[in-house]
């Protein structure tokens, strides 16, 4: 249903080199971009994809409340690994990683970050009960 998000950023360059490396770890490329004003993210054509943009208006971006980005994954081991690459990567904790709500051991698993811009996404994945 989603074809992509879009996200602001003050700075292109150095969003783009984050985004760059944190996407890589789960076989993100490139799909798109538009030299000096945005870049999107996605693994393929039939899935979601993210951008990051300069805002058209020239106005200074800013970070939505209450807004945030969702990144499927397929196992609690790589939510983690892509929530400690997006710290290491200079993003900053809003959740470490776990099931939600704290104290199940199966259903939502997640990790939770901001980027560089202060743009909130998390990492997650649903595990079935064994």
């Amino acid at each position: 249903m989603i074809g992509y998000v879009t996200i602001g950023t003050a700075d292109l360059n150095r969003s783009s080199a984050y985004y760059d490396a944190l996407f890589a770890t789960i076989g993100g490329k490139r799909f798109m971009e538009e030299p000096d004003y945005f870049i999107a993210w996605s693994r393929n054509e039939q899935e979601c994809g993210l951008a990051v943009t300069i805002p058209f208006d020239k106005k200074a971006a800013s970070v939505g409340n209450g807004t945030m980005v969702a990144v499927v994954l397929e196992t609690p081991e790589q939510v983690d690994a892509f929530y400690n690459k997006a710290l290491e990567l200079g993003g900053s904790c809003e959740g470490k990683p776990g099931f939600r709500p704290e104290g199940t051991t199966h259903g939502f698993y997640a990790g939770y970050f901001r980027d560089l811009d202060g743009n909130k996404l998390n990492a997650f994945c649903m595990v079935a009960e064994s």
